[in-house]
């Protein structure tokens, strides 16, 4: 494994001597719209294995994304083989239909230490709920970036991550929108805490994903990618398009139903993937 080959797969091509928070913020972003949050393989009939060289040939050698277990295990190497102080940290994320956190950890986040500060770091989260710089762990402050407002609160040892929503302009031509943010304009994103853990903690939940049919990852094909005014999202044969702060306090949404050949070619066009298997939305 390389990390030049790395750098080549996310376009980053800036000098990175310095383990500091620029580089890190730029590798980041550059992760982000270069490498798409997607559990396609569950949906072709391919099995996602949790190693390093199976996440790096995915991702580096075959262009493909991965879910949140492999995106961050990837970047964390990256990180580590730079020199940063990385370690993984274990999320529980929020389910808004049991408006509850799982009791079980189901994410994978990390933590780096720079000069003394601790940011967290989470490439693997996708959608509209994806931070696009690292954020400082602190709690009660507010962190604006261009996706909206970030925070972590603290109690006990136990993080909360949040986000502000804001509104959605919908384009006319586009169905209803149906995530509304009537309910309070706090989005909860998942829970950890700082203990640190190590990649295999996460096989069970890693095969658990896979065969668990109650999951929305085995309900819904997923890819989502970050774009450098929003994010694209295909989610079974819905696509959406989302620019952030199209208007004050707004994004404009705009979506697309698409049949099962322009599926194929909006993977190719807007995510730059090519599956080897059949995918079945």
């Amino acid at each position: 494994m390389n990390i030049q080959e790395y750098f080549t797969r996310i376009s980053y091509n800036e000098s990175h001597k310095d383990a500091d928070l620029q580089a890190l913020t730029v590798i980041f972003q550059h992760h982000i719209q270069a490498i798409p949050f997607e559990n396609l393989s569950m949906h072709c009939g391919e099995t996602i294995k949790l190693d390093l060289q199976s996440t790096y040939n995915k991702i580096v050698r075959k262009k493909r994304g991965g879910w949140c277990l492999e995106s961050n295990h990837l970047l964390f190497w990256a990180l580590q083989e730079l020199g940063y102080d990385v370690c993984i940290l274990g999320g529980n994320s929020y389910e808004p239909a049991e408006r509850a956190y799982t009791t079980e950890i189901n994410h994978i986040l990390l933590k780096v230490v720079i000069k003394g500060n601790s940011y967290i770091v989470d490439a693997g989260f996708g959608g509209a709920y994806q931070a696009w710089q690292p954020l400082m762990l602190i709690s009660g402050k507010d962190q604006p970036q261009t996706p909206g407002i970030f925070r972590f609160m603290e109690d006990n040892g136990t993080w909360y991550f949040e986000k502000v929503k804001r509104k959605h302009y919908i384009s006319e031509q586009s169905v209803p929108f149906t995530d509304t943010p009537a309910l309070g304009n706090i989005r909860k994103i998942y829970t950890f805490t700082l203990e640190p853990r190590h990649i295999n903690d996460f096989q069970e939940l890693n095969t658990y994903l896979q065969v668990s049919p109650d999951t929305i990852l085995q309900k819904k094909s997923i890819c989502s990618l970050q774009t450098t005014e929003g994010l694209y999202a295909l989610v079974g044969w819905t696509f959406t398009e989302m620019k952030y702060n199209y208007m004050e306090d707004m994004d404009l949404v705009q979506i697309t139903t698409l049949t099962d050949e322009e599926v194929e070619k909006t993977l190719k066009d807007k995510f730059n993937i090519v599956l080897e298997n059949k995918l079945v939305p």
